[in-house]
Formats: C-alpha cells, structure tokens, sequence
C-alpha cells in the first residue's frame, strides 16, 4: 500500500530497522521484525549503508516485510550513483512490489574516490523518479532545526519546497529531540506553503555516547531534560538508559498532541527496548488516538 494512502486516512505509527552487514544472518532481524509487527506498525521503513553498500540485503528485508503482508519503505539514495545505476535498483524495488520510497542524498562511504553521481542533490533525484516511476510513492528527509549543511533556515525551507514542486509526497524529519523546536518547524514550512504531510522520525535515548555523538554530529540541540540524563549518569549504562527510555517515552506523549501527520520510531533493531518504551508511552503511540481511522 502506498503511505500517502495511509496519511490519507489516519496518522500513521511506523518503524526504522537496518540490514544486517553482508555475510551476517538475516534471522536476528527477521525476529526483531516479528516483535515490531505486534505493534500493528502502518509501514516498516529501511536503510542502507553510505553510498548504496548493502542495497542487497535491503531488498532482502524490505521483501520480507511485503511478504509478511505489511507495507514497506526503502531507503533510496543517489549519491555517487549513475542514472543506470538507479533504475537497477528501481528495477529490483519494482520485482519484489516496493511501492514507497524515502528519496536521500546520502552520504559517500569514507576513502571514497569517485563522483557524486548524477544526482548531487535530492532534488534531482526526485523528478528522475517521477519521470521513470510516475505512480511511486516518494518520501524525503526533513531537518527541524535545520540541515547541519543549510547557511539558513530559510533556504533549508526553500530545498524541501524544492523537493515539494519535485514530486515529494510527503516528508520525515531527522534526529531532533526538541518537540519544541519541531512544533516552530511545523509552523514555519507550512507558513511557507509547504503542504505535505509531516512524519516525525523519533530517536530513543538508549546509550550515553551514541546519544552525544548523533546529537553534535547532526548539529542538533539537546534538551535541558536531556542534557540532565546525560550529565547524571557518565558512568551507569544501565541508568542511563532507564531514564533515557523514560524520556523517550515522555516525548512519544509530546509527539502525540502535536501537529504531526505521522509517529516514526528509528528502532535501532531493539525490540525489546521499544517494547519498554511503548508500555511506558501508554496510548500515547497510538497516533490516531486508538481510532483505525480519524474522524
């Protein structure tokens, strides 16, 4: 089912997983996808490495996911790629049933000595899909508090109206632990004539290091009730992570009385780490406000 669809009726509840690395087992993700479909997601979205390494194992999982009768979401990026390169990928997505697509830039794997690809820019990438491909369903990145390569606010905004008259059919936002900073997001693209629907991508605190590091390395602001968790326990993983899927959960709340049109939870393959966060959450993950369809 295409997500546009699904936008179309309620807000929709989704999740992130990875492949798996080559020559690794696909089974622990297999597992890990089970213990997430309990969840009733409306799609399964998934990624690849840095420039397109690990395509294969991404479409093995994203037909694994069509085969066990739930909507999936390919990651699909342009950086370094030829135009040849990406209808074979296209070609692949369309033999297994792949109806969505989250069109990225991407980013080129370290020690990379070759071009940019034909498609430098996500932008580009999205009027080749919709020329090729007119009936797929296409997603892009949105960055609440700004790219970390925008100079502005305002030409960042001016890219994603750029990816918006491109073909975008809606948009999911990056790391941003500012519920805060995102409500003002909302309120400026749509200000700006941006209409598509906004899924916010939400990244559970499990992990002291990991947190710091993506937080910085995506020029992203940490919260003050963030920042607390973080300062509190240096040297208690076990700690630090109670009160992270605690904080995560409270944001699922925040999340949920927002003016988003869609709840997607990066779940690092960490099922059962989610699991605790939902039953923390409550009802509040349920984005339709446990309605099939919104009134």
């Amino acid at each position: 089912m295409k997500i546009t669809e699904l936008l179309s009726r309620k807000r929709t509840f989704s999740f992130e997983v990875f492949p798996p690395k080559d020559g690794q087992p696909l089974e622990p993700l297999l597992a890990t996808l089970d213990e997430l479909y309990r969840f009733g997601p409306d799609f399964i979205s998934c990624t690849y490495g840095a420039g397109g390494t690990n395509k294969g194992r991404n479409v093995e999982i994203c037909g694994s996911v069509i085969n066990s009768g739930h909507t999936a979401l390919s990651h699909f990026t342009c950086i370094g790629g030829s135009r040849a390169d990406l209808m074979e990928v296209m070609d692949s997505y369309t033999e297994i049933g792949i109806e969505n697509v989250l069109a990225l830039r991407g980013d080129l794997p370290a020690g990379w000595e070759g071009t940019r690809g034909d498609f430098p820019h996500a932008d580009g990438l999205l009027a080749f899909l919709k020329e090729k491909r007119p009936s797929l369903c296409i997603g892009v990145a949105a960055y609440p508090e700004k790219h970390i390569e925008a100079p502005s606010f305002g030409s960042d905004i001016g890219h994603l109206k750029s990816k918006q008259a491109n073909g975008a059919d809606f948009m999911t936002t990056q790391l941003c632990h500012d519920i805060d900073a995102l409500d003002g997001f909302i309120e400026r693209v749509r200000a700006a004539g941006v209409t598509m629907p906004i899924i916010a991508g939400l990244m559970p605190v499990l992990f002291r290091e990991g947190t710091i590091r993506m937080t910085l390395s995506n020029g992203c602001s940490i919260p003050r009730g963030l920042a607390e968790i973080i300062g509190r326990y240096p040297d208690s993983p076990a700690d630090f992570k109670k009160a992270g899927k605690e904080y995560t959960a409270r944001q699922i709340e925040r999340l949920a009385n927002s003016g988003i049109d869609g709840l997607h939870i990066y779940s690092m393959n960490r099922h059962e780490d989610i699991s605790d966060i939902l039953a923390a959450a409550g009802t509040a993950w349920r984005t339709d406000g446990g309605r099939d369809e919104q009134s």
